[in-house]
């Protein structure tokens, strides 16, 4: 679970409300159901529009990465590639293959495959780095579709508002329907900015860090296949993989 999250949503939600009822308002004033079918429907509607479905459905399924971490342990996927190596040069690439089964990162494995099939090492860097693309550009534009959940609910939350004043106008001659009207009209506007700034777009931002993270750790992946490919000194393989830690875990020189 990533806790960040949870406690931004919180702390988020937490603040605004709260200024609500220390200012003396009552929670139940900013409660409209109508005011969250019109911005909620109207926005999930727009961005159904705007995309196709398998994108709409991968960014609904990447829900996930926003609400649980990315394990990426680096360092022990760096100590995974050196004993490979290591194995390699004492006993050949076929050595490699009892290993396979071991491997639990299904992109490990597939280069790995390719390294004990004897694939040149400029073919297992391309083939691998275009599946890479593939699943950086998937996710990316799966933070784009909550970037544009962000950017459609302020507008769709100001239509809300525009309804609300037309009931208003509408009855203007029976007092009694003034004050949903009204408040439909500016708690459509709240939920509008509020679900866009609050929940959309930093969804959409978590969702490219988070992939960002990801395709750090297979591009480390290629490199360490790659030099393994080459028949690289095992030490130097962990040498050059280092540079993809982040500055505290790298080995500080003796």
């Amino acid at each position: 679970m990533d806790l960040l999250t949870i406690i931004g949503i919180v702390l988020s939600l937490g603040a605004i409300l709260g200024g609500q009822v220390l200012e003396g308002g009552h929670l139940g004033s900013i409660m409209q159901l109508t005011a969250f079918i019109i911005v909620m429907g109207g926005t999930f509607g727009a961005v159904m529009v705007n995309y196709p479905m398998p994108i709409f459905l991968k960014a609904l399924a990447n829900a996930k990465l926003i609400f649980f971490n990315v394990h990426v342990d680096s360092k022990a996927m760096i100590a995974q590639i050196v004993e490979l190596a290591t194995l390699s040069r004492k006993q050949g690439l076929l050595a490699l293959e009892g290993k396979l089964k071991t491997l639990t990162d299904p992109f490990l494995q597939k280069g790995l495959q390719l390294v004990i099939d004897g694939t040149e090492a400029k073919g297992i860097r391309e083939i691998l780095e275009i599946e890479v693309e593939q699943f950086e550009e998937e996710n990316t534009v799966s933070g784009k579709v909550y970037e544009s959940l962000g950017g459609y609910a302020p507008t769709i939350g100001i239509l809300g508002a525009v309804l609300g004043l037309i009931h208003v106008m509408e009855n203007l001659a029976d007092p009694s329907k003034l004050g949903s009207g009204i408040a439909v009209a500016f708690v459509a506007t709240i939920y509008g900015v509020g679900a866009a700034n609050l929940f959309f777009l930093p969804m959409g931002g978590k969702i490219k860090m988070k992939t960002k993270e990801l395709v750090l750790a297979r591009q480390l992946i290629i490199e360490g296949l790659v030099s393994l490919a080459q028949a690289e000194n095992p030490k130097m393989i962990e040498e050059k993989l280092g540079g993809y830690l982040p500055e505290s875990q790298r080995a500080k020189p003796k």
